[in-house]
């Protein structure tokens, strides 16, 4: 999706001309993709924009950073501020944000740790990852050749740069055999996640999502999904989950901050159906508590303009 230019990003403590937020061609995680960053949403509401979930995604910026030796040289409270102060600066009523951390110019070679360790905030206006259509009428699935990299190998927990490369190879197989997105197996078989969402199946009128020991990243909106469902009395549990029980299954979707809450239609061809009432009541849920509309949640908003 093309990106609509904003006015400023945050670079290194300053704000920055967007055409001028450039790095050197020798910078290290170019090279080597030892970075982390994340994704994050504002929302319009009744009171000026919205950053959902804020804390949370900077916190999990962190814990990537220290499982990948990444020292940020600013605080979680620093990024906060300066990530509510990019979007204000910018004057988006809603818009989606990238805070990366990344290995900067200076250093070459595969020992990451003698390298200056760069951060900037960027915000954009962007829609629905999976599309509006796939949000209200769900998206067609397959499962990837491609296995959900080893723990042992790359690990799952840290969002990192170059983690998405795997990613990317099984996304981009999806799409050319005709299909919205790809479901990657643990190297066990089990389901772990798509290629930038969680996952869950709804069956008996339960709500099941795979453990991070099936490769899954801890999503934060899978936590807001798990908060969401508990409290319309929906169970929910982590469990291990075979592709037959994709195929099986009453209902399906996915969570994630560039795609919300998105419908699983099917799955290599086996038809789930139209989304069903526990996805529906999940999707209401969500959305309601982005835009503040739901004051029991109310402390998952930071406002731009508090």
């Amino acid at each position: 999706m093309p990106l609509e230019k904003a006015d400023k990003i945050w670079m290194n403590g300053e704000l920055v001309n967007w055409d001028d937020a450039t790095v050197h061609v020798l910078t290290h995680t170019l090279h080597y993709g030892n970075g982390v960053f994340e994704g994050i949403r504002a929302y319009e509401t009744d009171k000026g924009a919205a950053i959902f979930q804020l804390r949370p995604h900077i916190e999990r910026l962190f814990q990537s950073a220290k499982i990948l030796f990444i020292d940020i040289p600013w605080t979680i409270d620093q990024l906060v501020d300066a990530t509510l102060e990019t979007v204000r600066v910018n004057g988006f009523s809603s818009c989606y944000i990238r805070p990366l951390a990344y290995l900067g110019y200076g250093e070459m070679g595969l020992n990451p740790l003698p390298c200056t360790v760069d951060v900037s905030i960027a915000c954009w206006p962007w829609g629905s990852y999976l599309g509006d259509d796939g949000v209200k009428n769900g998206v067609r699935m397959m499962i990837s050749s491609w296995q959900r990299h080893d723990p042992n190998a790359m690990p799952p927990a840290a969002k990192g740069c170059g983690h998405y490369i795997n990613s990317q190879m099984a996304k981009v197989q999806a799409i050319k055999a005709g299909y919205d997105e790809a479901i990657l197996l643990s190297p066990q078989g089990y389901v772990s996640e798509c290629t930038g969402e969680n996952l869950f199946v709804v069956r008996d009128g339960g709500i099941v999502t795979p453990p991070t020991s099936a490769g899954a990243l801890e999503g934060i909106t899978q936590k807001t999904v798990r908060r969401i469902a508990e409290d319309l009395g929906i169970p929910y549990t982590q469990g291990n989950i075979l592709r037959s029980d994709l195929y099986i299954a009453d209902e399906a979707f996915v969570s994630g901050t560039a795609a919300e809450v998105v419908p699983i239609r099917s799955v290599d061809d086996r038809e789930i159906g139209d989304p069903g009432p526990i996805t529906q009541a999940i999707q209401e849920g969500y959305f309601a508590a982005v835009r503040g509309q739901s004051p029991q949640y109310s402390s998952w908003n930071d406002y731009v303009n508090a």
